[in-house]
Order: structure tokens, then C-alpha cells, then sequence
């Protein structure tokens, strides 16, 4: 589940309908928050969603209530066929932080938070609104926008890490935020080549996929603290991860952090985001092979597997 967020007029709903138009295979559900009394943000993604919930005259973050919200993802959630994608597409005027915080406390196994995009308009853009809690920056009108370098540096100045993508019309790759599904069997082993699979035609502003292959052994609590202290850019990472003993599926999607057991094998990442230094990240990963693990080392993991 991801949430959208920016101010009046930067682009949300554009977004939205982009990702619609372009996720070829990937079924999307939208819960919709438009402020007034007719939401005419619902209106404009109606006709392309696969399932839509809407709130309308209240701000998601303050006048409706964590029980109602969670009421209408569960509905999306129960959706059959089962959705790949919800987006919450809060109002102009919701606190992203607030925001955050009532979608996280909304306790339903069938879906998980998958952090914050936050839409910028790159015309007027507000940085008190929203930047330090985002997980990627969209930065929309860039070919409006009479100094696009400058307004990178304060970004960058006040949240160094974020994944940063300039973009006009909220044209993004759709599969910078969610991968397309992959036909396989049941119970399948999902290879490395299906992880990199890619059908996408569309034109996007480019992002970065990075690989890494290792069959050395990764020191978990190192491996941990690289993904706390993650390269400036990394918005996604995933593929298999060998801690020795076990190894794991690693799905890392903004804030949203996941390890699920898998059968044994050597190291293989793919590392996504955007102004990302491949040298870095590889040298970065590189330690995580440097030393053995202490007995307690798992802990740190553990408590993300599902």
C-alpha cells in the first residue's frame, strides 16, 4: 500500500491515472481523499481504477478516524481478483506526516505500508510540506521550473537520502514503485531473472537498477545497518539474501522492510532508486562480507520476517 501526498495542484491525481494507464497486468485500488463535499478526485480516477474507496469533505489525517480508514483499505483489500497495488491519494491539504502515522497504525495482515511518495510542484515548490517523512520525491513541471539544479541542492540539503525523480506530468516508470506480476507455478522458486524481468515500453524519466552477486556469506547485523543507513537514492531493493544458516527473500519498498525464508543459495540483489553512486552501494554491500557474525547477529532480521 503506498500513500501520495503534495499539495493542491502538484500532480496526485495525475500521478495516480498514469500509474492506471501504464501498469500493464498490475491490478491497482485507490482509496481517494479529496476535501469538500464533492470529490472530484474520485471522479477523475473512477472510470480506470480496479477498485476505488473515496473520503470526501475531511482530511484523512485529521477528521476521519483510524477505524474508518482502515474499514475502507480492508474493502480494497478484500477485492477478488486480489489487488497488486492500493494507493492512498490523500488531499491537497493533508499533513504527510499525519498522514503516515494514521495508515501505519491500521492493523491488516492482507496489506502492508509501503512508505510515502510525496508529489512536489516544481513551479511553486513547498519544502516545510512533507519532505522529511517522504520516501521518494516526485518532483513534477520540472520543465517549468526556472532553476531545476538549485531546487535539487535544497532537497538535497534537507533530506539527503531521499530518491529524488524530476518529471513532468508525473510520468514516472511504474515500475520504480511496483514490479509487474510474473505467470509461475505454484509454489514456485521465484528466480533471479524473473526479478529482473521487464516488458516496459512506456517512455519514463530513467531510474536505477543496480546488481549485486555474491556467493559469500552476508553478516546480518551489518547487512541491517547498511539498509538503515541506505545509500542516498535507494528507493527499492530485492531479491536473496544468504545469511549462512538460512537465507531470504529481501522486499525493501520505502519505508516497508520484509524477509521471507527461502531455500539455500548464494547472495542476489537488485538495488533501485534514483542518483544512486553504483560504486558506493556495491562497496557498501561489499562489507556486509567483511567479518563473521556474532550469535545475536539475526535479531536485527528476524523481527521483519513474515
Amino acid at each position: 500500500m503506498l500513500a501520495v501526498a503534495g499539495h493542491l495542484g502538484s500532480g496526485k491525481t495525475t500521478l495516480l491515472n498514469h500509474l492506471l494507464r501504464n501498469s500493464r497486468g498490475v491490478r491497482i485500488g485507490a482509496l481517494v481523499n479529496d476535501f469538500g463535499a464533492v470529490n472530484i478526485d474520485a471522479m477523475l480516477v473512477a472510470g480506470q481504477v480496479d477498485a476505488m474507496a473515496s473520503l470526501s469533505n475531511g482530511c484523512i489525517c485529521c477528521v476521519v478516524d483510524g477505524e474508518e480508514v482502515g474499514e475502507m483499505l480492508g474493502k480494497l483489500a478484500a477485492v477478488k481478483p486480489r489487488l497488486d497495488l492500493i494507493v492512498v491519494e490523500a488531499s491537497g491539504v493533508a499533513e504527510p506526516g499525519a498522514l503516515a502515522r494514521t495508515i501505519v497504525t491500521v492493523d491488516d495482515s492482507r496489506f502492508h505500508y509501503a512508505g510515502l511518495v510525496l508529489v512536489l510542484d516544481g513551479i511553486q515548490p513547498d519544502l516545510s510540506h512533507g519532505l522529511p517523512v517522504a520516501d521518494l520525491v516526485v518532483l513534477n513541471k520540472v520543465s517549468e521550473c526556472a532553476d531545476v539544479d538549485g531546487l535539487l541542492a535544497r532537497i538535497r540539503e534537507l533530506s539527503p537520502r531521499v530518491p529524488v525523480q524530476p518529471t513532468d506530468f508525473a510520468r514516472i516508470d511504474p515500475q520504480l514503485l511496483i514490479d509487474p506480476p510474473q505467470p509461475r507455478a505454484p509454489q514456485a522458486q521465484l528466480s533471479f531473472d524473473e526479478l529482473l524481468h521487464d516488458e516496459h515500453d512506456h517512455h519514463h524519466p530513467e531510474y536505477q537498477s543496480i546488481e549485486f552477486r555474491t556467493d559469500d556469506v552476508v553478516n546480518p547485523r551489518l547487512f541491517m545497518e547498511f539498509l538503515r543507513d541506505r545509500p542516498e537514492g535507494l528507493y527499492r531493493a530485492k531479491g536473496f539474501v544468504d545469511f549462512g544458516d538460512e537465507r531470504f527473500l529481501l522486499q525493501l519498498v520505502g519505508s516497508s522492510l520484509r524477509f521471507e525464508k527461502r531455500r539455500a543459495g548464494s547472495t542476489e540483489l537488485v538495488l533501485i532508486g534514483t542518483g544512486m553512486d553504483p560504486s558506493e552501494v556495491r562497496a557498501g554491500l561489499d562489507r556486509c562480507t567483511g567479518e563473521p557474525a556474532d550469535e545475536n547477529a539475526m535479531l536485527g532480521v528476524l523481527k521483519y520476517v513474515v
